[in-house]
Protein backbone atom coordinates (compact mmCIF):
# COMPACT_ATOMS: atom_id res chain seq x y z
CA UNK A 1 0.00 0.00 0.00
CA UNK A 2 1.34 3.53 -0.95
CA UNK A 3 2.66 5.73 1.99
CA UNK A 4 1.73 9.04 0.10
CA UNK A 5 0.53 10.87 -3.00
CA UNK A 6 2.73 11.86 -5.29
CA UNK A 7 0.62 14.39 -6.69
CA UNK A 8 -3.46 15.37 -6.22
CA UNK A 9 -5.48 17.09 -8.58
CA UNK A 10 -9.34 17.58 -8.67
CA UNK A 11 -9.78 15.64 -12.07
CA UNK A 12 -7.54 12.90 -14.09
CA UNK A 13 -8.74 11.71 -17.39
CA UNK A 14 -7.33 8.15 -18.34
CA UNK A 15 -7.00 8.21 -22.83
CA UNK A 16 -6.76 11.01 -24.97
CA UNK A 17 -8.84 9.92 -28.25
CA UNK A 18 -12.22 11.95 -28.77
CA UNK A 19 -13.58 11.33 -25.55
CA UNK A 20 -11.18 12.08 -23.16
CA UNK A 21 -9.63 15.08 -24.81
CA UNK A 22 -13.25 16.13 -24.40
CA UNK A 23 -14.09 15.28 -21.24
CA UNK A 24 -10.63 17.44 -20.42
CA UNK A 25 -11.45 19.89 -21.89
CA UNK A 26 -14.81 20.45 -20.20
CA UNK A 27 -13.23 19.82 -17.29
CA UNK A 28 -10.99 22.20 -17.66
CA UNK A 29 -13.95 24.41 -18.41
CA UNK A 30 -15.18 24.65 -14.92
CA UNK A 31 -12.04 25.88 -13.70
CA UNK A 32 -10.39 22.60 -12.07
CA UNK A 33 -7.09 21.02 -12.13
CA UNK A 34 -7.06 17.90 -14.68
CA UNK A 35 -4.43 15.48 -15.78
CA UNK A 36 -4.72 13.53 -18.74
CA UNK A 37 -2.66 9.95 -18.86
CA UNK A 38 -1.93 8.14 -22.30
CA UNK A 39 0.52 5.10 -22.10
CA UNK A 40 1.73 5.43 -25.58
CA UNK A 41 4.06 8.24 -26.51
CA UNK A 42 1.79 10.48 -28.56
CA UNK A 43 -2.05 10.89 -27.62
CA UNK A 44 -5.17 10.40 -30.20
CA UNK A 45 -4.80 6.85 -29.41
CA UNK A 46 -7.36 4.90 -32.15
CA UNK A 47 -9.09 8.36 -32.57
CA UNK A 48 -6.19 9.73 -34.38
CA UNK A 49 -6.44 6.82 -37.36
CA UNK A 50 -10.05 7.08 -37.74
CA UNK A 51 -11.44 8.62 -40.54
CA UNK A 52 -13.36 11.31 -38.60
CA UNK A 53 -16.66 10.81 -39.44
CA UNK A 54 -19.73 12.39 -37.36
CA UNK A 55 -23.26 11.51 -37.63
CA UNK A 56 -25.73 14.77 -36.74
CA UNK A 57 -29.36 14.80 -37.50
CA UNK A 58 -31.44 18.01 -38.45
CA UNK A 59 -28.52 19.92 -39.82
CA UNK A 60 -27.91 22.85 -41.70
CA UNK A 61 -26.04 20.95 -44.36
CA UNK A 62 -28.96 18.68 -44.44
CA UNK A 63 -31.50 21.36 -45.15
CA UNK A 64 -29.72 22.87 -47.80
CA UNK A 65 -29.47 19.67 -49.46
CA UNK A 66 -33.43 18.73 -49.25
CA UNK A 67 -32.21 16.13 -46.83
CA UNK A 68 -35.24 15.78 -44.37
CA UNK A 69 -34.02 14.25 -41.16
CA UNK A 70 -34.69 14.25 -37.40
CA UNK A 71 -33.04 13.09 -34.15
CA UNK A 72 -35.89 10.64 -33.91
CA UNK A 73 -34.78 8.98 -37.04
CA UNK A 74 -31.29 8.90 -36.26
CA UNK A 75 -32.45 7.57 -33.02
CA UNK A 76 -34.85 5.10 -34.92
CA UNK A 77 -32.13 3.81 -37.31
CA UNK A 78 -29.27 3.25 -34.34
CA UNK A 79 -31.88 0.89 -32.71
CA UNK A 80 -32.90 -0.89 -35.65
CA UNK A 81 -29.11 -1.92 -36.20
CA UNK A 82 -28.65 -2.64 -32.71
CA UNK A 83 -31.33 -5.05 -32.69
CA UNK A 84 -33.09 -3.29 -29.80
CA UNK A 85 -30.39 -4.66 -27.81
CA UNK A 86 -29.24 -0.44 -27.37
CA UNK A 87 -30.05 1.49 -23.98
CA UNK A 88 -32.56 3.83 -24.79
CA UNK A 89 -31.66 6.59 -22.81
CA UNK A 90 -28.05 6.54 -23.71
CA UNK A 91 -29.50 6.74 -27.86
CA UNK A 92 -31.59 8.99 -27.12
CA UNK A 93 -28.83 11.33 -25.34
CA UNK A 94 -26.31 10.94 -28.59
CA UNK A 95 -29.56 11.26 -31.62
CA UNK A 96 -30.70 14.25 -29.94
CA UNK A 97 -27.20 16.11 -29.29
CA UNK A 98 -25.55 14.78 -32.69
CA UNK A 99 -26.15 18.57 -34.48
CA UNK A 100 -24.96 20.23 -31.09
CA UNK A 101 -22.01 18.45 -31.18
CA UNK A 102 -21.10 18.36 -34.84
CA UNK A 103 -21.66 22.53 -33.89
CA UNK A 104 -18.96 22.16 -31.20
CA UNK A 105 -16.52 20.77 -33.35
CA UNK A 106 -17.03 23.42 -36.23
CA UNK A 107 -17.69 26.58 -33.79
CA UNK A 108 -15.64 25.78 -30.67
CA UNK A 109 -12.69 23.28 -31.98
CA UNK A 110 -12.23 25.22 -35.19
CA UNK A 111 -12.85 21.66 -37.36
CA UNK A 112 -13.55 22.40 -41.33
CA UNK A 113 -15.72 19.53 -43.34
CA UNK A 114 -16.17 18.38 -46.51
CA UNK A 115 -19.35 20.29 -48.32
CA UNK A 116 -20.73 16.73 -48.73
CA UNK A 117 -23.50 14.84 -46.45
CA UNK A 118 -22.53 10.73 -46.75
CA UNK A 119 -25.01 7.97 -46.40
CA UNK A 120 -23.36 4.54 -44.90
CA UNK A 121 -24.88 1.10 -44.30
CA UNK A 122 -28.07 1.05 -41.68
CA UNK A 123 -29.06 4.90 -41.81
CA UNK A 124 -32.46 5.94 -43.82
CA UNK A 125 -30.89 9.02 -45.02
CA UNK A 126 -27.43 11.19 -45.68
CA UNK A 127 -26.33 12.22 -42.30
CA UNK A 128 -22.45 11.66 -42.05
CA UNK A 129 -20.07 14.56 -42.35
CA UNK A 130 -16.12 14.00 -42.99
CA UNK A 131 -13.45 16.28 -42.41
CA UNK A 132 -10.75 17.31 -44.40
CA UNK A 133 -8.49 15.08 -44.80
CA UNK A 134 -10.33 12.43 -44.23
CA UNK A 135 -9.12 11.57 -40.49
CA UNK A 136 -9.97 11.65 -36.71
CA UNK A 137 -6.40 13.60 -36.81
CA UNK A 138 -8.34 16.99 -37.43
CA UNK A 139 -10.16 16.68 -34.84
CA UNK A 140 -7.74 15.80 -32.40
CA UNK A 141 -5.21 18.17 -33.39
CA UNK A 142 -7.52 20.70 -32.37
CA UNK A 143 -8.87 19.45 -29.45
CA UNK A 144 -4.99 19.33 -28.16
CA UNK A 145 -4.75 22.49 -29.87
CA UNK A 146 -7.57 23.89 -27.35
CA UNK A 147 -6.29 21.78 -24.37
CA UNK A 148 -3.26 23.69 -24.58
CA UNK A 149 -4.42 26.72 -24.74
CA UNK A 150 -6.33 26.26 -21.62
CA UNK A 151 -3.19 24.94 -20.28
CA UNK A 152 -3.44 21.82 -20.29
CA UNK A 153 -1.34 18.76 -22.03
CA UNK A 154 -1.51 14.86 -22.34
CA UNK A 155 0.98 13.11 -20.04
CA UNK A 156 1.97 10.47 -22.58
CA UNK A 157 4.18 7.29 -21.46
CA UNK A 158 1.42 6.90 -18.68
CA UNK A 159 0.13 3.68 -17.86
CA UNK A 160 -3.27 3.35 -15.57
CA UNK A 161 -2.30 0.20 -13.16
CA UNK A 162 -5.49 0.21 -10.78
CA UNK A 163 -7.78 2.23 -8.94
CA UNK A 164 -7.04 3.00 -5.36
CA UNK A 165 -10.02 2.79 -2.92
CA UNK A 166 -10.02 3.78 1.21
CA UNK A 167 -11.15 1.56 3.64
CA UNK A 168 -14.72 2.37 3.20
CA UNK A 169 -13.90 1.78 -0.70
CA UNK A 170 -14.15 4.91 -1.76
CA UNK A 171 -12.47 5.77 -4.82
CA UNK A 172 -9.79 8.05 -3.60
CA UNK A 173 -6.55 7.52 -6.30
CA UNK A 174 -4.70 5.67 -9.18
CA UNK A 175 -1.15 4.07 -9.46
CA UNK A 176 0.00 4.92 -12.81
CA UNK A 177 3.14 3.72 -14.26
CA UNK A 178 5.32 6.70 -15.42
CA UNK A 179 8.14 6.77 -18.42
CA UNK A 180 5.80 3.22 -19.54
CA UNK A 181 7.28 1.63 -22.75
CA UNK A 182 4.81 -0.35 -24.69
CA UNK A 183 7.11 -3.03 -25.71
CA UNK A 184 8.78 -3.42 -22.31
CA UNK A 185 6.37 -3.45 -19.57
CA UNK A 186 8.97 -3.23 -17.01
CA UNK A 187 10.34 0.47 -18.15
CA UNK A 188 9.41 3.08 -15.65
CA UNK A 189 8.78 3.67 -11.87
CA UNK A 190 5.14 3.52 -10.60
CA UNK A 191 3.21 6.64 -8.87
CA UNK A 192 0.09 7.46 -7.35
CA UNK A 193 -1.81 10.09 -8.10
CA UNK A 194 -5.15 11.39 -5.07
CA UNK A 195 -7.94 12.56 -6.49
CA UNK A 196 -10.57 15.52 -4.97
CA UNK A 197 -13.60 14.89 -7.24
CA UNK A 198 -13.80 12.55 -10.17
CA UNK A 199 -11.93 9.94 -12.91
CA UNK A 200 -12.75 9.57 -16.43
CA UNK A 201 -11.99 6.59 -17.99
CA UNK A 202 -11.67 7.14 -21.68
CA UNK A 203 -9.38 3.64 -22.71
CA UNK A 204 -10.94 2.86 -25.71
CA UNK A 205 -11.91 -0.78 -27.40
CA UNK A 206 -10.10 -3.72 -26.81
CA UNK A 207 -10.14 -4.70 -30.92
CA UNK A 208 -6.25 -5.74 -30.78
CA UNK A 209 -6.63 -8.12 -27.64
CA UNK A 210 -7.12 -11.23 -29.10
CA UNK A 211 -7.43 -12.98 -26.11
CA UNK A 212 -10.60 -11.11 -24.68
CA UNK A 213 -11.91 -10.53 -27.89
CA UNK A 214 -12.03 -14.31 -28.66
CA UNK A 215 -13.21 -15.13 -25.39
CA UNK A 216 -16.24 -12.83 -26.47
CA UNK A 217 -16.60 -14.11 -29.77
CA UNK A 218 -14.78 -17.47 -30.71
CA UNK A 219 -14.36 -16.15 -34.53
CA UNK A 220 -12.15 -13.66 -33.77
CA UNK A 221 -9.07 -15.39 -33.63
CA UNK A 222 -5.50 -14.11 -34.18
CA UNK A 223 -6.28 -15.39 -37.86
CA UNK A 224 -8.79 -12.25 -38.11
CA UNK A 225 -7.17 -9.15 -38.90
CA UNK A 226 -7.95 -5.43 -36.98
CA UNK A 227 -8.07 -2.01 -38.07
CA UNK A 228 -7.06 -1.16 -34.60
CA UNK A 229 -3.74 -0.23 -33.11
CA UNK A 230 -1.78 -2.86 -31.09
CA UNK A 231 -2.39 -1.21 -28.07
CA UNK A 232 -6.05 -1.14 -28.30
CA UNK A 233 -6.34 -3.63 -25.27
CA UNK A 234 -8.77 -4.71 -22.20
CA UNK A 235 -6.39 -4.28 -19.29
CA UNK A 236 -8.21 -0.89 -18.15
CA UNK A 237 -11.54 -2.40 -18.15
CA UNK A 238 -10.57 -5.44 -16.26
CA UNK A 239 -9.35 -3.00 -13.67
CA UNK A 240 -12.93 -1.22 -13.95
CA UNK A 241 -14.51 -4.86 -13.26
CA UNK A 242 -12.15 -5.12 -10.04
CA UNK A 243 -14.24 -2.35 -8.74
CA UNK A 244 -17.38 -3.74 -9.76
CA UNK A 245 -18.25 -1.51 -12.74
CA UNK A 246 -20.67 -3.73 -14.86
CA UNK A 247 -20.36 -5.53 -17.74
CA UNK A 248 -22.30 -4.41 -20.59
CA UNK A 249 -22.43 -6.51 -23.88
CA UNK A 250 -18.71 -7.22 -24.19
CA UNK A 251 -19.33 -10.35 -26.88
CA UNK A 252 -20.60 -7.56 -29.56
CA UNK A 253 -17.77 -6.94 -31.66
CA UNK A 254 -18.03 -5.13 -35.07
CA UNK A 255 -16.35 -6.29 -38.08
CA UNK A 256 -15.65 -3.88 -41.14
CA UNK A 257 -17.19 -5.59 -44.32
CA UNK A 258 -14.89 -2.68 -46.23
CA UNK A 259 -11.65 -4.29 -44.70
CA UNK A 260 -9.37 -6.32 -47.56
CA UNK A 261 -7.25 -8.74 -46.92
CA UNK A 262 -4.65 -7.68 -49.24
CA UNK A 263 -3.51 -5.03 -46.87
CA UNK A 264 -2.99 -4.57 -43.10
CA UNK A 265 -4.97 -2.59 -40.52
CA UNK A 266 -7.62 -0.11 -41.70
CA UNK A 267 -5.48 1.10 -45.03
CA UNK A 268 -6.79 2.86 -48.01
CA UNK A 269 -9.39 0.30 -49.70
CA UNK A 270 -11.96 0.73 -46.82
CA UNK A 271 -12.70 4.11 -48.19
CA UNK A 272 -12.98 2.92 -51.87
CA UNK A 273 -15.99 -0.06 -50.62
CA UNK A 274 -17.47 2.26 -48.08
CA UNK A 275 -17.89 5.46 -50.23
CA UNK A 276 -18.06 4.00 -53.74
CA UNK A 277 -18.85 0.21 -54.01
CA UNK A 278 -21.21 -0.30 -50.87
CA UNK A 279 -23.78 2.94 -52.15
CA UNK A 280 -23.08 2.37 -56.00
CA UNK A 281 -21.75 -0.88 -56.65
CA UNK A 282 -22.10 -4.88 -55.71
CA UNK A 283 -20.47 -7.63 -53.72
CA UNK A 284 -20.46 -10.78 -55.10
CA UNK A 285 -19.59 -14.27 -54.42
CA UNK A 286 -16.32 -15.27 -56.81
CA UNK A 287 -17.74 -19.04 -56.71
CA UNK A 288 -21.44 -18.13 -57.78
CA UNK A 289 -20.61 -14.46 -59.22
CA UNK A 290 -23.78 -13.51 -57.14
CA UNK A 291 -24.51 -11.14 -54.89
CA UNK A 292 -24.47 -11.86 -51.79
CA UNK A 293 -26.04 -8.93 -49.41
CA UNK A 294 -27.97 -5.65 -49.55
CA UNK A 295 -24.45 -3.52 -49.50
CA UNK A 296 -25.85 -0.77 -47.55
CA UNK A 297 -27.20 -2.70 -44.24
CA UNK A 298 -25.27 -2.40 -41.65
CA UNK A 299 -22.04 -3.66 -40.94
CA UNK A 300 -22.86 -6.23 -38.67
CA UNK A 301 -25.07 -8.35 -41.51
CA UNK A 302 -22.80 -7.38 -44.03
CA UNK A 303 -19.72 -8.97 -42.27
CA UNK A 304 -21.51 -11.98 -40.94
CA UNK A 305 -22.84 -12.52 -44.50
CA UNK A 306 -19.11 -12.21 -46.23
CA UNK A 307 -17.96 -14.19 -43.44
CA UNK A 308 -20.64 -17.05 -43.98
CA UNK A 309 -19.13 -17.27 -47.73
CA UNK A 310 -16.34 -18.43 -45.80
CA UNK A 311 -13.63 -16.14 -48.69
CA UNK A 312 -13.01 -12.94 -49.85
CA UNK A 313 -16.16 -11.60 -51.58
CA UNK A 314 -15.50 -9.19 -54.57
CA UNK A 315 -16.82 -5.74 -54.61
CA UNK A 316 -17.39 -4.49 -58.16
CA UNK A 317 -18.22 -0.87 -59.59
CA UNK A 318 -17.64 1.62 -62.58
CA UNK A 319 -15.74 4.66 -63.01
CA UNK A 320 -19.00 6.69 -63.36
CA UNK A 321 -19.84 5.67 -59.49
CA UNK A 322 -16.19 6.61 -58.86
CA UNK A 323 -16.89 10.37 -60.56
CA UNK A 324 -20.61 10.14 -58.46
CA UNK A 325 -18.66 9.64 -55.36
CA UNK A 326 -16.30 12.38 -55.66
CA UNK A 327 -13.08 10.62 -54.41
CA UNK A 328 -9.42 9.93 -55.30
CA UNK A 329 -8.94 6.36 -56.08
CA UNK A 330 -5.54 6.37 -57.25
CA UNK A 331 -3.79 5.75 -53.99
CA UNK A 332 -6.02 2.52 -54.00
CA UNK A 333 -4.83 1.37 -57.75
CA UNK A 334 -1.13 2.36 -56.79
CA UNK A 335 -1.19 -0.27 -53.83
CA UNK A 336 -2.81 -2.73 -55.98
CA UNK A 337 -5.44 -2.62 -53.65
CA UNK A 338 -8.01 -2.04 -55.97
CA UNK A 339 -7.91 -3.50 -59.57
CA UNK A 340 -9.31 -1.26 -62.76
CA UNK A 341 -10.64 -3.90 -65.78
CA UNK A 342 -11.74 -2.37 -69.31
CA UNK A 343 -14.68 -5.08 -69.32
CA UNK A 344 -16.39 -6.81 -66.91
CA UNK A 345 -15.27 -10.15 -68.53
CA UNK A 346 -11.96 -8.67 -67.85
CA UNK A 347 -12.50 -8.58 -63.97
CA UNK A 348 -14.33 -11.75 -64.07
CA UNK A 349 -11.23 -13.74 -65.39
CA UNK A 350 -9.10 -11.90 -63.17
CA UNK A 351 -11.32 -13.07 -59.76
CA UNK A 352 -12.03 -16.44 -61.47
CA UNK A 353 -15.74 -15.46 -61.37
CA UNK A 354 -17.54 -16.94 -64.14
CA UNK A 355 -18.80 -14.21 -66.76
CA UNK A 356 -21.77 -15.36 -67.81
CA UNK A 357 -22.76 -15.48 -64.12
CA UNK A 358 -21.69 -12.22 -63.35
CA UNK A 359 -23.11 -10.78 -66.54
CA UNK A 360 -26.36 -11.93 -65.22
CA UNK A 361 -25.86 -10.59 -61.85
CA UNK A 362 -24.96 -6.91 -63.15
CA UNK A 363 -27.95 -6.64 -65.50
CA UNK A 364 -30.09 -7.94 -62.66
CA UNK A 365 -28.80 -5.10 -60.42
CA UNK A 366 -29.15 -2.50 -63.31
CA UNK A 367 -32.39 -3.06 -63.73
CA UNK A 368 -32.94 -2.32 -60.07
CA UNK A 369 -31.05 0.57 -60.62
CA UNK A 370 -33.32 1.89 -63.59
CA UNK A 371 -36.88 0.65 -61.06
CA UNK A 372 -35.84 2.24 -58.25
CA UNK A 373 -35.85 -1.36 -56.42
CA UNK A 374 -33.80 -3.85 -55.47
CA UNK A 375 -35.84 -7.27 -55.53
CA UNK A 376 -33.29 -9.75 -54.02
CA UNK A 377 -31.92 -7.51 -51.13
CA UNK A 378 -34.14 -4.38 -50.63
CA UNK A 379 -30.89 -1.82 -50.88
CA UNK A 380 -32.21 1.56 -50.79
CA UNK A 381 -30.93 3.06 -54.70
CA UNK A 382 -29.69 6.30 -54.17
CA UNK A 383 -30.87 9.35 -56.23
CA UNK A 384 -27.88 9.80 -58.11
CA UNK A 385 -27.19 6.22 -58.48
CA UNK A 386 -26.62 4.80 -62.45
CA UNK A 387 -26.17 1.31 -63.84
CA UNK A 388 -22.72 -0.37 -63.61
CA UNK A 389 -21.88 0.31 -67.57
CA UNK A 390 -19.29 2.62 -68.07
CA UNK A 391 -15.72 1.48 -68.10
CA UNK A 392 -12.86 1.37 -66.66
CA UNK A 393 -14.48 -1.09 -63.87
CA UNK A 394 -13.19 -1.48 -60.63
CA UNK A 395 -12.65 -4.25 -58.14
CA UNK A 396 -11.65 -5.17 -54.44
CA UNK A 397 -11.60 -8.35 -52.48
CA UNK A 398 -13.57 -8.01 -49.38
CA UNK A 399 -13.05 -9.47 -45.77
CA UNK A 400 -14.04 -8.31 -42.34
CA UNK A 401 -11.89 -6.76 -39.78
CA UNK A 402 -12.50 -6.46 -36.23
CA UNK A 403 -13.44 -2.92 -35.72
CA UNK A 404 -15.04 -1.48 -33.04
CA UNK A 405 -16.29 -3.10 -29.67
CA UNK A 406 -19.54 -2.09 -28.99
CA UNK A 407 -19.37 -3.45 -25.00
CA UNK A 408 -17.57 -1.93 -22.51
CA UNK A 409 -18.87 -0.73 -18.89
CA UNK A 410 -22.16 0.26 -17.85
CA UNK A 411 -22.69 4.60 -17.77
CA UNK A 412 -25.91 6.03 -17.24
CA UNK A 413 -27.22 9.76 -19.43
CA UNK A 414 -24.83 11.51 -16.83
CA UNK A 415 -22.34 9.09 -17.70
CA UNK A 416 -21.69 7.72 -14.40
CA UNK A 417 -20.01 4.02 -14.08
CA UNK A 418 -22.87 1.86 -12.91
CA UNK A 419 -21.82 -1.13 -10.51
CA UNK A 420 -23.39 -4.78 -10.21
CA UNK A 421 -26.30 -3.69 -7.82
CA UNK A 422 -26.94 -1.02 -10.69
CA UNK A 423 -26.10 2.16 -8.52
CA UNK A 424 -23.11 5.05 -9.94
CA UNK A 425 -20.08 3.80 -8.46
CA UNK A 426 -18.80 7.34 -6.59
CA UNK A 427 -16.62 9.43 -9.01
CA UNK A 428 -16.24 7.20 -11.64
CA UNK A 429 -17.14 8.48 -15.19
CA UNK A 430 -16.63 6.53 -18.41
CA UNK A 431 -17.02 7.90 -22.06
CA UNK A 432 -16.57 6.41 -26.15
CA UNK A 433 -15.28 3.04 -26.56
CA UNK A 434 -14.75 1.68 -23.30
CA UNK A 435 -18.04 2.10 -22.68
CA UNK A 436 -20.89 -0.62 -23.50
CA UNK A 437 -24.64 -0.27 -24.14
CA UNK A 438 -25.32 2.48 -26.48
CA UNK A 439 -24.94 0.61 -29.72
CA UNK A 440 -26.40 -2.58 -29.15
CA UNK A 441 -25.47 -5.36 -31.41
CA UNK A 442 -24.07 -3.09 -33.81
CA UNK A 443 -22.41 0.08 -34.53
CA UNK A 444 -23.58 2.41 -37.06
CA UNK A 445 -20.64 4.69 -39.68
CA UNK A 446 -19.96 7.59 -38.02
CA UNK A 447 -22.02 7.10 -34.92
CA UNK A 448 -18.88 6.65 -32.32
CA UNK A 449 -17.45 10.12 -32.64
CA UNK A 450 -20.57 11.45 -31.96
CA UNK A 451 -21.19 9.09 -28.69
CA UNK A 452 -17.55 9.76 -27.91
CA UNK A 453 -18.08 13.50 -27.88
CA UNK A 454 -21.31 13.82 -26.64
CA UNK A 455 -20.42 11.54 -23.35
CA UNK A 456 -16.90 12.96 -23.21
CA UNK A 457 -18.03 16.08 -22.39
CA UNK A 458 -20.56 15.22 -20.15
CA UNK A 459 -18.24 12.48 -18.45
CA UNK A 460 -15.83 16.03 -17.99
CA UNK A 461 -18.38 17.97 -16.71
CA UNK A 462 -19.49 15.78 -13.90
CA UNK A 463 -16.39 14.54 -13.15
CA UNK A 464 -15.44 18.30 -12.00
CA UNK A 465 -18.54 19.25 -10.44
CA UNK A 466 -20.28 15.96 -8.57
Amino acid sequence: MFLSWDETVDVVVIGSGFAGLAAAIEAYNTGVSVIVLEKMNAPGGNSIISDGGIAAAGTEMQKKRGIKDSAELMYRDMLKAGLFLNHPELVRKVTKQSNEILQWTINYLGVEFMDRVDIFGGHSVPRCYTPLGVSGSAIIKQQLAKLEEMGGKVRTQSYFKTFIKDSKEKLIGLLVRNKFDYKDAECGTDIYIGIKKGIVLATGGFGSDVNFRSAQDPRLTGKIDTTNKPFATAEALKEAFKINAMPVQLSHIQLGPWGTPDENGYGAGARFSDYIVFPYGIIVDPKSGRRIVNELADRKIMSDAILNIGHPCIGITDTKAVDTAGWDINPCLERGIVKKFTTPEELATYYGISSAELKITIEKYNSYIENNLDEDFGKHILTEATPISSPPYYGIRTWPKVHHTMGGVQINTRAQVIDFNQEPIPRLYAAGEVTGGIHGACRLGSCAITECLVFGRTAGINAATD
